[in-house]
């Protein structure tokens, strides 16, 4: 019988495949499997991929109650860093949905929280998911604000972030406005309209971690 990191990669694969509702299935085999040899915390993981599955089908609310089910579990072990993380993965199912006001309030506290941890990278990706609202919002000053201190967060940035930062530099020197300082950019005082972890990948990207 397959143990749950086997059965985990198998449903990593048929969600690459996009195979969703048997993607499902393997996830809650490996679920059972990782309750079985007592790591709860693995079975978390998999409670959020199933969310994930459910996003990308379009069930919220299921969705919702997965990821908020496995971010109870991650609060009872005090593992703050993957509770931050299944708090991004809650943004996103909230962005999904079209709700941008309760995705920019999951974004703000999960970066709120790896900013306290120290987290630069996932602080940053978490910023440049704020990014991505606050454009679709038409709030350009605060997209460009957040998306400055993202880059100045994120160690390996793409050729396009790469692009970006340096475009934003030029525009600061030429009208001015420096970095403002990271811990104000996710607080509440910003006007309110996640990614999630190694372990619990955004929504194309499913747990694929075996511990």
């Amino acid at each position: 019988m397959a143990n749950g990191s086997e059965l985990q990669a198998q449903g990593v694969k048929l969600f690459m495949q996009r195979d969703y509702e048997k993607a499902a299935e393997i996830f809650q085999q490996a679920r059972d499997a990782y309750l079985a040899e007592n790591k709860s915390d693995l079975a978390a993981e998999m409670q959020v991929n199933l969310g994930l599955v459910d996003r990308s089908l379009g069930n919220y609310e299921p969705a919702i109650a997965a990821m908020t089910e496995a971010r109870t579990v991650f609060a009872d072990l005090h593992d703050q860093s993957r509770e931050a993380q299944v708090i991004g993965n809650l943004g996103g199912v909230y962005v999904s949905s079209g709700n941008n006001e309760q995705a920019m309030t999951y974004y703000r506290e999960a970066a709120d929280i790896f900013n306290a941890l120290g987290d630069e990278e996932r602080y940053g990706e978490t910023l440049l998911a704020m990014v991505d609202i606050y454009m679709r919002s038409g709030k350009i000053n605060e997209a460009r604000a957040t998306y400055q201190v993202a880059l100045e967060s994120i160690k390996n940035l793409s050729i396009q972030q790469r692009v970006g930062k340096a475009a934003i530099d030029i525009i600061n020197r030429i009208f001015g406005g420096g970095l403002p300082p990271k811990e104000t950019v996710a607080q509440p005082t910003l006007p309110a309209d996640t990614t999630p972890m190694e372990a619990i990948q955004p929504p194309d990207h499913p747990d694929q971690s075996a511990h």
